[in-house]
């Protein structure tokens, strides 16, 4: 047809520094919603449960899929720090990644809409997050100043305006809510359908409850942090892998002096888990979080741990000595902490070499 061109779609933004993992137990049809977003990137899929089940991935998809006989293939005896029957398992694919940049999502997250009725590109927003500084050593008041039509307020340190690098990126969810299985039996019924058009910078020294649903990261800077604990089967607790993780990433954060963000994008979270299977795993946390989380909030890395590893190693022992007093299970985790590090650098041949450039002269 005269004067008739084909629409060429645009190249993906980070195509070749970026790996989407995703863990899971079934076929992921899900993956058609987000065609038009991920389409481009190479997936790296996590399967959970059992290794001789076949998972199905729609065509046309660039990934590789591990399973658990691979992870134990792969890692041999240290094999155990990576949780099983639990999406903690995922960060197996951020170890086995070469991506500079990782984001993972899970297999129950469609695309949301914005109030405008428009599909919101969520891997897009993480990358504009990610892509920009932060700023946890001073809040500003209009939230994230680098984003266009925004700025620093008045009274903000010129000093601190160039900011800091962004290390992880905490998008957020529509429709059911990300709570805990008490939250869940009291509000069965309750959704999300507040949309809130902002992104902003945690402050140094702030904890936060990081939910790995919907989160993107600096795998260059901090992926020997972003280990999502031992979990699930033959473990006396599920459901605080990511929340492990989001405490230990945002203490060495602190740290470093990198930052993390929070708030767009959001997703599309489609259905609830049951509440009194999710009582089941959580019930030993609810009450250990109330030693966990003051631990975080007091725990001092030392002026000689210069990269990710040493500050994970450190907090490894503090754990140990620390937390091993609340439960026995916080002298296996200090220990699997250990044997992730190990496993991570062993993959990972050239991380600390990066990790310890990178933080050097960041290390506070």
């Amino acid at each position: 047809m005269a004067g008739f061109s084909a629409a060429v779609k645009p190249t993906p933004i980070l195509k070749d520094e970026l790996d989407i993992v995703i863990p899971t137990i079934r076929n992921l049809d899900f993956l058609e919603m987000w065609r038009p977003f991920f389409e481009g990137y190479h997936l790296i899929i996590v399967q959970d449960g059992d290794p001789s089940k076949t998972i199905k991935v729609p065509e046309g998809f660039d990934y590789e899929l591990y399973n658990r006989n691979d992870i134990n293939r792969i890692l041999g005896p240290k094999a155990s720090c990576i949780s099983f029957k639990d999406s903690a398992c995922r960060c197996f694919g951020f170890m086995v990644s070469k991506k500079k940049y990782i984001y993972t999502i899970d297999d129950d997250c469609f695309v949301a809409k914005d109030p405008t009725g428009a599909q919101i590109n969520a891997l897009e927003q993480h990358i504009k997050n990610l892509l920009s500084p932060s700023t946890p050593h001073f809040f500003n008041t209009l939230y994230d100043p680098y984003r266009e039509g925004a700025d620093f307020v008045r009274g903000y340190p010129f000093s601190l305006r160039e900011g800091v690098a962004t290390a992880v990126s905490h998008g957020l969810w529509m429709n059911i809510p990300d709570y805990d299985a008490p939250t869940q039996l009291v509000k069965p019924l309750e959704r999300n359908t507040r949309y809130v058009d902002a992104v902003m910078t945690i402050p140094k020294g702030t904890l936060f409850p990081m939910c790995g649903m919907n989160l993107a990261f600096n795998r260059e800077l901090v992926g020997p942090a972003l280990y999502f604990g031992l979990m699930g089967d033959g473990q006396p607790i599920g459901r605080y892998d990511d929340m492990w993780a989001g405490w230990c990433v945002k203490v060495i954060c602190d740290h470093m002096g990198w930052g993390i963000k929070t708030g767009l994008p959001y997703i599309w979270h489609s259905k609830a888990s049951n509440p009194f299977v999710n009582l089941k795993k959580e019930y030993k946390g609810i009450f250990w979080q109330e030693e966990i989380i003051p631990f975080f909030q007091s725990v001092k890395i030392s002026k000689d741990a210069t990269s990710v590893q040493k500050c994970y190693i450190e907090l490894s022992k503090e754990v140990k000595e620390k937390l091993g007093k609340v439960d026995p299970y916080f002298d296996k985790l200090a220990d699997a902490m250990v044997t992730w590090i190990e496993a991570w650098d062993e993959l990972n041949p050239s991380s600390a070499e990066k990790t310890a450039a990178n933080g050097t002269a960041k290390a506070k």
